[in-house]
């Protein structure tokens, strides 16, 4: 299908949308009726790059517009062998989370709680500065059209959503059809972000989890700020602290990791990995009976829980200390 013909039938089928969107579309007549009184009243990133979106291509544009509001030099070009399935002629959210990780920013996908709170989420992160990539359905559920956008800015006392879109830079289309055609694609959304800037909209499970997902992608030194911006926000979060005392561990600063690693074993006293990484950078530090007791301690208490995974690192832990030793 030619660019120009797939324009066109996107832009038939958006309005088809408009004259059904009415009956389905319960986040827009919410905020309609109870405006959020924290979000500004019109905001749009006209800094967001725009890059036109070929035939079967538009995840890799998206992709690519958001990657480089968030700092990273690519191109669509550059992300097709990344994201794009010949096979289906398209892209799949997971792969579009693997390449922003792949280029260094933190894919964090876009998710809520409640879900009738998902507009208001993404508004809220536009609000901030963050353009965010959205997956439609321009068609039916039986007969899906699927596309990725880029949400870079709302009006909301004229109920509008402005996207770059397709061929189209500045898109304005009502609250309501957006809604009815992103709500067929269960709400998916997906933001980039540099290392150690939290979305607004965060919640603790999500962003450990897409913390996590990057760290071999990106340098210890930044795993620091990733780690550290979660702990501030979420100050007793285990994985948190283990990853931030990995991080300078890795960097050699053993006297910080120390510190992070004692501070997690004081908050999760039944931790094993807290212990065992703490008894490690002690044995590095040559302090030895401080590093067995440590070890000690991780060895029962991966005994105790039970796991057999957590018994094995822990107890060669202990027993090179013990070499050490004597």
């Amino acid at each position: 299908m030619s660019v120009n013909k797939n324009a066109r039938m996107q832009a038939g089928v958006l309005f088809l949308i408009m004259l059904l969107s009415g009956c389905a579309t319960p986040q827009t007549q919410q905020l309609r009726h109870t405006p959020p009184k924290d979000l500004p009243a019109h905001v749009e990133l006209t800094d967001v790059p725009f890059y036109p979106q070929n035939t079967h291509q538009c995840g890799p544009a998206a992709l690519a517009m958001v990657l480089n509001a968030g700092g990273a030099q690519v191109t669509p070009d550059s992300l097709i062998k990344q994201v794009y399935l010949p096979g289906r002629e398209g892209s799949l959210q997971v792969e579009m989370l693997a390449s922003g990780r792949r280029n260094g920013l933190l894919a964090y996908p876009l998710t809520s709680s409640r879900q009738d709170l998902s507009l208001q989420n993404l508004l809220t992160e536009v609000a901030a500065g963050t353009p965010v990539v959205v997956l439609q359905n321009l068609a039916l559920r039986w007969y899906p059209v699927w596309h990725y956008a880029v949400v870079i800015g709302y009006d909301l006392p004229r109920q509008e959503i402005i996207l770059r879109s397709g061929l189209e830079q500045r898109l304005i289309i009502p609250f309501a059809t957006f809604e009815y055609t992103w709500q067929r694609a269960a709400y998916w959304a997906m933001l980039a972000l540099p290392a150690g800037v939290m979305p607004r909209t965060a919640t603790e499970e999500t962003y450990i989890k897409a913390a996590v997902a990057l760290e071999k992608n990106i340098t210890p030194k930044k795993n620091v700020v990733v780690y550290q911006a979660a702990l501030k926000k979420w100050p007793n979060n285990l994985t948190a602290y283990i990853g931030l005392g990995n991080a300078f561990y890795t960097l050699g600063d053993k006297e910080q990791a120390e510190k992070v690693l004692r501070q997690a074993t004081l908050a999760h006293p039944d931790s094993a990995i807290a212990f065992n990484n703490l008894a490690q950078t002690l044995a590095d530090q040559k302090r030895y009976t401080e590093a067995f007791s440590a070890a000690t301690q991780a060895v029962r208490l991966a005994e105790t829980k039970g796991s057999s995974e957590e018994q094995g690192v822990t107890q060669i832990t202990l027993n090179e200390i013990q070499e050490k030793m004597h």
